[in-house]
């Protein structure tokens, strides 16, 4: 599955890349929200994706903590 391969590709990644995917997916979301707001945007399920892959990443974030731990 798509999730599938995204969950093992985060897993691949260190705590820093980690962290600049959650910024980089934040920011995403700011816009899609704005285009949101004033009609610009087409597809809005796009908000609802992004939401789940932030939470994907900050899943994979405490999972890494909690090995190290």
């Amino acid at each position: 599955m798509k999730t599938n391969k995204y969950v093992e590709d985060l897993r691949a990644k260190s705590a820093a890349e980690l962290a600049d995917e959650l910024v980089a997916a934040k920011k995403e979301l700011f816009n899609l929200r704005f285009q949101n707001a004033t009609n610009q945007l087409d597809n809005t399920s796009r908000i609802k994706e992004v939401r789940k892959n932030i939470a994907r990443i900050r899943t994979v974030i405490t999972q890494k903590t909690n090995v190290a731990e």
